[in-house]
């Protein structure tokens, strides 16, 4: 029974084995399951290689579009710059995030951005203050004159730092906080802080941080000249000690004062002072006002000169008051000695 029933299964096998012959597919069995499993994850593979290749050719198409993109970008914007000499709202934020170099002065490259941050004002004052309008011929020629004026000066600029920093001189946030509160307490500068931000905007386009940065580097320039000049500190010095010995004020005056308006007369300025005077430095008035009638200062370093100043007599709100000035030497005279040294180069026609 055993027998006959192993026999009817093995003629079942061969039957179905034959079935499977005929019908084309392969007979699996232990020694052929390895070859087979071989012969299906071949198949699969081409289903999986054909994704793989996409994934790479998409990276690769997208790294090429970048690159493509940021090459297209730096040729507008040097185009835009260099050629086209734009000056638009988009190409300023551009150079305040990227250093594209407008000059060379000496050892040092001028950034755009600085040469942009001086016209954009010019423009905007003119624009908004002088009705000035840019596409007419004159505005056009105007234009063309801000833009030397601006590239003028930041070249200047330029140099005045590498005179700084070959003298060892800086200005502090603290120096120029300082001098804004001065000009700030003779109302010179706005009744509030809103004021103050709202007549720096209308007028030049400002913020207060705007602001800061053009009073520092004209400070810087202040500071450089005693430094620079040191026989105009030592006149003034001079001046100090006659008068601390005892020498009439009007004398020294008409010896040693470089106001040639004045001087004759004793320094007197011919009209009274008051606070928001224009007509004198804020040094100068701040320290003014703090004499008592016959008073005399300490030189005072009123930017671009030196002063000693004299509290005549107080007539109410105002001070009657005698000057001696100390004029320093230009600064340009020794931004000019700079250049024939360190020459400049400009990589702009304007």
């Amino acid at each position: 029974m055993k027998q006959k029933l192993k026999n009817l299964v093995s003629k079942k096998a061969r039957i179905a084995s034959q079935d499977t012959e005929q019908e084309g597919l392969p007979r699996i069995t232990n020694e052929t399951v390895a070859e087979h499993r071989e012969e299906v994850l071949s198949s699969a593979r081409k289903y999986i290689y054909p994704l793989q290749h996409s994934k790479h050719k998409i990276v690769l198409i997208t790294t090429s579009l970048f690159i493509a993109a940021i090459v297209m970008f730096f040729s507008f914007t040097t185009l835009s710059l260099y050629k086209l000499k734009s000056h638009s709202a988009f190409l300023y934020g551009v150079t305040q995030v990227l250093p594209f170099p407008i000059a060379k002065a000496g050892g040092s490259y001028v950034a755009y951005e600085n040469y942009l941050f001086e016209l954009k004002h010019y423009i905007h004052y003119y624009q908004n203050q002088q009705k000035l309008d840019f596409k007419t011929e004159s505005g056009k020629q105007q234009l063309a004159e801000f833009k030397k004026r601006a590239l003028d000066k930041v070249i200047n600029d330029a140099y005045i730092k590498q005179l700084a920093k070959e003298n060892k001189v800086s200005v502090s946030d603290k120096e120029v906080n300082t001098e804004i509160q001065i000009v700030r307490t003779q109302n010179r500068l706005g009744g509030s802080d809103k004021v103050f931000e709202d007549v720096l905007k209308e007028y030049w386009g400002w913020s207060l941080n705007d602001f800061k940065r053009s009073l520092k580097q004209q400070i810087l320039a202040q500071k450089l000249l005693p430094v620079l000049d040191p026989a105009t500190s030592a006149r003034a010095a001079a001046a100090k000690a006659e008068l601390s010995s005892g020498a009439d004020f009007a004398a020294i005056a008409k010896k040693y004062s470089d106001d040639a308006s004045t001087k004759d007369n004793g320094g007197e300025f011919g009209f009274p002072i008051d606070k928001a005077n224009r007509d004198i430095s804020a040094q100068t008035t701040a320290v003014l006002f703090k004499l008592k009638p016959g008073e005399v200062s300490d030189v005072i370093n009123a930017g671009y000169s030196l002063e000693i100043v004299k509290n005549i007599e107080v007539q109410g709100d105002k001070v009657r008051s005698a000057h001696i000035l100390f004029n320093y030497k230009d600064i340009n005279t020794y931004i000019n000695d700079l250049k024939d040294k360190k020459k400049s180069s400009i990589f702009v026609k304007l």
